[in-house]
This record gives C-alpha cells, structure tokens and sequence, in this order.
C-alpha cells in the first residue's frame, strides 16, 4: 500500500489515526490558506470572468470522486430535454497537457484524461483545460449555439464565476474525519456545503444534514466487453469462480458493493483515482473474468483481453434537482439579458 493510500484511509477512519494526528497541526495552515484565496475573489482582488451564458458547477468539498461526472451527465442530458444547449467542461486530470482543447468521442484517455473521454462520449461538446474560463471560452467559440455550459469539478476554482452550483456528498463516506488537508479530506469547510445551490448525496437518505439535498443513486447491470463494445453480458455471466475487480475511482469500494449486490462475488484490486493501468495490471493468470468500471475501461482498451468487461453506470437524480436548476438557469438568463448584474454570494464569488 502507498503513502497516499495509506492516507486515505485514515481520512475516512472514524477518529484520528497516528498518521491523521501528527498532520493535523499542520490543517489550520491550509484552512486560513484556502479562505484568504477565496476572500480575495469576494473582495474582487483577484477576478472572476463571466461568460455570455449560464454556468453550472458541479464538484465537492472532498479530496477525490463523489460521483461527479455520472450526474453532469445526467445535468447535460435533462437540460437538452428541456430545450437547452449544453456544453461540457472538465480540467482533464491525467491529460498529457493543461492547454484547453477540444475532446472527442473517439479521444485516447492517455492524451486527455478518463472522465473527459466519457464525458466526449454522450455526444454533447466537451472541452478540457487547466485554465476553467479560456477551456469555457474556448467551447463556445467552437460551438456558438450552446447556451448552457456545465463543468464536472471546479467548486474551488473562483476564476469561473457560475450561476449555479451543486456539491456533491458520497454518503457511504460522508466527509470522513471532518478535517481540512493533509490531515483530512476536506478542501473547504463544511459549511460551504450550505451556500450551495444544492448537495447532491450519493447512496444516501436525504436528510438535511448538509442543507439542501437531493438524492442520487448509481444504477447499472450490464457488461460490455472491452475489447469489442458491441458484445455485452449480464451480471449472471459472472457468478461463477475465478472473477476478479478492478477499479481505480474515488472510492473503489462503492463498485465493489455494486458487484455484490448485483451477486457477483469477485476478487477485489483497488488502485487511486486516475490510476494509469497497465499490460501488466490485468495478467491475472487465475481470472476467467476481469471487470472494471467504464472509466477504467477507456485506459485498458489498447491492452484488454477478451477477459475484460466494464459495467457502464449513469446517474438516477431526484427529478426536483433539475427543475431547481433550470429555474436558476431561467432567472440568470433573464438577469443577462436585461443588463443586471449577476447575484453576489457563493455562487458568484
């Protein structure tokens, strides 16, 4: 086990580990670090750019995945029902460069990262960057008739003024310790939770704990076979022995849970968000099956035997969540329109 892994685990222990304690004199650093930046964009010291349409931005509090990406696709598809014209934006992590760029669907997760790559995949426009506005920017000049630009990740990053924004909690992790970085997993403090929009709680009972919730779930029950998408499998295909895991997402373990209640009992291989696999990850020589999340799926493909599968999820959203945001989405149109000012506050910093 890494440093880093090691790390994350005691992030998400329920008290202070001996790692978590002798970091935690060092959190307060962080804390004062992270609210002096985000004053400054409130004092308009350092400046927030806003596009010519609405911006939605969905992230979290929390160091790693929440769930993120299934629910701005889920945001963009909702959104285009209802008449709008969504365009995509996410930083890229993993991408061989932080320069803005287009990504299509047929784009190499290696050269732009794997949350873009399904992102480029549902067909709506997706543009990645390091720099959130010239990556927005740039996204609306290639495409003018978007009207509506969400970015997966970014609560943090003030330079993108936004209109609406969600947060989004993994109930099955809450916010682990409670601590800020490194002693914890905590980028913001809790209570940035409640000058949101909207928290979106994954796997959870809304409860109003962290303010304005609304409920998600993770649903998914059929396989595709890596090296060839056209074939695809039943969770019953796998029931048998010799079944191996594989998952490196945020929190592997939630994939993990979800073989288990699909009744596959696999052998389990957790690896770091993002992680990079490799020829040699998969040489498993006692595997009959090897499965993975898709996001995983799109940095085997080159490699993947005919062992491989993936499981694609997508995101079950309380219906109430879009209506929510639309009707933001609604008044900030109307606000631009007439010239007024877009409101000050959490979601304008």
């Amino acid at each position: 086990m890494t440093f880093a892994d090691r790390l994350v685990l005691d992030w998400y222990a329920p008290r202070l580990t001996p790692l978590t304690a002798v970091l935690a004199p060092i959190a307060p650093l962080f804390r004062a670090v992270s609210a002096a930046r985000r004053g400054l964009y409130r004092a308009g010291v350092l400046k927030s750019e806003r596009l010519p349409v609405p911006v939605v931005v969905i992230g979290n509090i929390t160091v790693g995945g929440s769930g993120k990406t299934p629910l701005a696709i889920a945001l963009a598809e909702a959104l285009a029902t209802r008449g709008w014209r969504p365009g995509i934006v996410s930083r890229g992590v993993g991408a061989d460069s932080l320069e803005p760029r287009a990504v299509g669907a047929d784009a190499v997760a290696d050269a732009v990262g794997d949350e873009p790559v399904l992102l480029a995949r549902t067909g709506f426009p997706v543009w990645i960057g390091g720099d959130r506005p010239r990556a927005a920017r740039g996204l609306l000049a290639a495409h003018p008739e978007c009207n509506v630009v969400i970015t997966d990740d970014g609560l943090q990053h003030y330079a993108l003024a936004r209109d609406v924004e969600l947060a989004v909690v993994d109930a099955s992790r809450g916010l682990g310790n409670g601590l800020p970085l490194p002693a914890g997993p905590l980028r913001e403090p809790r209570s940035r939770l409640r000058e949101t929009d909207a928290v979106v709680l994954l796997g959870g009972t809304v409860t109003g704990a962290f303010g304005r919730e609304f409920a998600m779930t993770l649903v998914g029950d059929r396989f595709f076979r890596v090296s060839s998408r056209g074939e695809s499998a039943g969770a019953e295909a796998f029931r048998g022995p010799g079944v191996h895991a594989l998952a490196g997402i945020g929190n592997p373990q939630r994939f993990f849970d979800h073989l288990k209640a699909l009744g596959v009992a696999a052998t389990c291989h957790a690896y770091p968000d993002h992680h990079r696999f490799t020829r040699q990850d998969l040489a498993l020589s006692d595997a009959t099956a090897i499965l993975m999340t898709e996001k995983d799926a799109v940095k085997c493909t080159a490699f993947a035997d005919d062992r491989c599968w993936a499981l694609p999820i997508r995101a079950v959203v309380d219906p109430k969540l879009f209506a929510l945001v639309e009707e933001k989405l609604r008044g900030s149109q109307v606000a631009r329109d007439s010239g007024v000012p877009g409101h000050q506050g959490a979601a304008d910093i």
